[in-house]
């Protein structure tokens, strides 16, 4: 398929999803304003995309929820995960492409359960982290960290409801980009659960572009493709505003490679940018970052 006449011109729909709740590290609920401040709506627009902003959904804030400390947030998490959800599919149903900013990767709970609503899609998950746990194996009880198991129907069933009943994805549905940071159950669930699942040592091995290719084509059942870019897949040292860093990750090069070769397949229909911190970064270098990545994955070329 042709980016240019897939997705050039499109119209997309920023939202932004200032969430921290997932975790336990503040400030991540800044990443929109950081994403805003770096010139994301102005650098799309000048590929040909109209751009809608549609601002921030209102998502609580941690120190209005004393009573929710023990659950770890669970019912504000899962109210805002709903919330997402009916802005991700009204975002589809009207012809828009979401782009929803983060905020910590719980919301995409609701962004892809959103996106897969009315057809399922294939997802393109790039990130360090599995986020692959449950409440049985976690180590920290941060439900950021449960994102993925969730979307497959494994955890807390407010959060597996949340949108509409049951799985939001199969597992043949998913593949993984950059993983390198897993807790013991969770790599023993990920190596039984038929992800397709693509480590830093893949990546070292066989390179980007491979890998990339590859992952593109194990989704080749599904027209619609959702990516969700956790920050942090980056190395801390050219990505240091994320909220859970993990060295040894993609550089820059490979990241934008990665985007221009899914852009070069013309099926993304929905991005997350999740998880930068502006309170840890330097300059706004990491959301500035993020600007070029989505600007390579909505039809940036070099020549």
């Amino acid at each position: 398929m042709s980016q240019t006449a897939d997705t050039m011109g499109s119209t997309i729909e920023i939202i932004g999803v200032p969430i921290d709740l997932g975790q336990t590290q503040r400030g991540v609920d800044l990443g929109p304003g950081a994403l805003r401040y770096a010139g994301l709506a102005s650098r799309l627009a000048a590929l040909g995309h109209r751009i809608v902003d549609s601002g921030n959904l209102a998502v609580p804030i941690r120190e209005t929820l004393p009573e929710e400390v023990e659950q770890h947030y669970l019912p504000s998490i899962c109210s805002s995960c709903r919330l997402v959800y009916q802005a991700v599919r009204s975002a589809v149903a009207a012809g828009r492409i979401p782009l929803l900013l983060g905020g910590d990767h719980s919301l995409a709970i609701g962004s892809i359960g959103g996106s897969s609503a009315d057809e399922p899609v294939g997802l393109i998950w790039i990130d360090a982290h599995g986020d692959f746990n449950t409440p049985q194996t976690t180590l920290t009880g941060n439900i950021h960290g449960m994102t993925l198991a969730v979307l497959l129907g494994d955890g807390y069933p407010e959060l597996v409801e949340a949108g509409r009943p049951g799985p939001k994805l199969r597992a043949e549905d998913v593949v993984m980009i950059g993983i390198r940071d897993l807790d013991p159950q969770e790599r023993l669930r990920l190596r039984a659960s038929g992800i397709a699942v693509y480590t830093m040592r893949d990546i070292d091995e066989r390179g980007i572009g491979a890998v990339a290719r590859e992952a593109l084509e194990r989704l080749e059942h599904r027209e619609r493709l959702h990516v969700s870019l956790d920050m942090d897949c980056l190395d801390p040292q050219t990505a240091p505003g994320v909220g859970t860093a993990s060295s040894a990750g993609l550089t820059c090069r490979e990241a934008q490679l990665l985007m221009e070769i899914i852009a070069d397949s013309g099926r993304c229909r929905a991005l997350d940018i999740v998880e930068i911190n502006p309170i840890l970064d330097r300059h706004n270098q990491t959301a500035r970052l993020a600007v070029e990545l989505a600007a390579s994955l909505f039809g940036k070329r070099i020549l």
